[in-house]
């Protein structure tokens, strides 16, 4: 049973981190708005639909949850600190604790309004954000600059293997228009021997029929006795089980997708013998371990704040800031190591909270038993 004391730090939490929220929303979205205004002027030359109206429309709400759920949990930290360092400058939190409560008790409101945001941003996280993001990429590579822009929309040559023995090769792929040129699929049998071999001059992909259509192939199947069945013609419907975006993924494509998609998508590529999977096990990963961090940073913060200090909320909020950018920095710096493959994945994203718990859990009990 939630009691007055409970309800009143209840409300200033999440008063306080949502007022965070709206700031921090509003803010950036205005500064990113300035800075890409002439790159969306650019798009509206590739399509006179894409003016800055469309934009605010069709990518910015889905940007802006984007952006919220990878700051979540310092939004909650830099928010503890603030309105708890208030308390503790207005003696509220000496009041209540020389009335009888344990600090103990006095952090049971902090504990369960962190598990309902934490809650939340699993929820979130798995299952929400991918759909935002789906809507969010289809209209950001229009916000980066030229060299980004023709990583995501540009012609580049790609490769994709299907199985242990199967590969395709494209020359030079558009992964805007989805069509490319200088196919080669090769089917390879237990001894590593080439059994069939298939080339186009051209390949385009048929949304409509999710199939791939290569224009003046040539085929070759080579038979056990090593001769040779040749075929040629004009134009060639094929369906490799997948569609261009799986084939031939980029670092996006775990973001699109919920966790059990991604989930099947990672087992899918382990079993083709793909082990360039790091991006998308730090995506995954990383969906649970920053809902857990809103709990750990909700402790320390308040272990940090509880306490009138000398500077008061100034020096709090320099600690708290600068705590929060290391946490960020550290994720961001961790992908990095992960993706190189000198740290697991899993390692790589739980290695900040496995830093930042033993720590909020020695502050919190050091600062209970004072």
């Amino acid at each position: 049973m939630l009691k007055i004391i409970d309800r009143y730090i209840i409300k200033k939490y999440l008063g306080t981190f949502s007022f965070m929220l709206i700031l921090l929303s509003v803010v950036v979205l205005v500064i990113d708005v300035q800075q890409k205004i002439p790159r969306i002027e650019n798009a509206k030359l590739i399509d006179p639909k894409l003016d800055l109206t469309y934009f605010l429309i069709h990518f910015y709400p889905f940007w802006i949850i984007n952006l919220v759920m990878t700051f979540l949990s310092i939004l909650v930290f830099i928010s503890v600190i603030y309105f708890t360092s208030r308390m503790a400058n207005n003696t509220e939190i000496v009041a209540i604790i020389s009335s009888g409560a344990s600090f103990h008790r006095f952090a049971k409101p902090y504990l369960i309004t962190s598990l309902f945001i934490a809650c939340l941003s699993l929820v979130i996280n798995h299952f929400v954000l991918p759909w935002a993001n789906i809507q969010k990429n289809q209209l950001e590579a229009y916000t980066y600059n030229a060299r980004n822009k023709e990583k995501v929309l540009g012609t580049a040559p790609v490769s994709a293997q299907l199985s242990r023995t199967e590969y395709i090769f494209v020359n030079s792929w558009n992964k805007g228009e989805k069509r490319g040129s200088g196919f080669v699929f090769q089917k390879f049998d237990k001894n590593r021997k080439m059994t069939y071999e298939l080339k186009a001059s051209d390949v385009l992909w048929d949304k409509a029929k999710k199939q791939f259509v290569l224009s003046n192939y040539f085929e070759k199947t080579i038979n056990k006795d090593d001769t040779e069945k040749l075929g040629n013609g004009p134009e060639l419907r094929k369906n490799f089980g997948h569609n261009p975006d799986e084939l031939f993924p980029n670092e996006l494509l775990g973001q699109n997708k919920t966790t059990p998609e991604l989930l099947k998508f990672i087992q899918r590529e382990k079993e083709k013998g793909n082990s360039n999977l790091n991006s998308h096990l730090n995506e995954l990963h990383q969906r649970t371990s920053m809902p857990i961090s809103i709990v750990i940073l909700t402790f320390l913060a308040l272990s940090l704040s509880s306490q009138k200090k000398r500077g008061g909320l100034g020096i709090n909020l320099a600690i708290g800031i600068s705590l929060a950018f290391l946490f960020v920095f550290s994720f961001e710096a961790l992908k990095v190591v992960s993706e190189n493959k000198s740290m697991s994945p899993a390692l790589a994203m739980w290695f900040p909270n496995i830093i930042f718990f033993p720590i909020a859990l020695y502050l919190y009990l050091k600062r209970a038993n004072q």
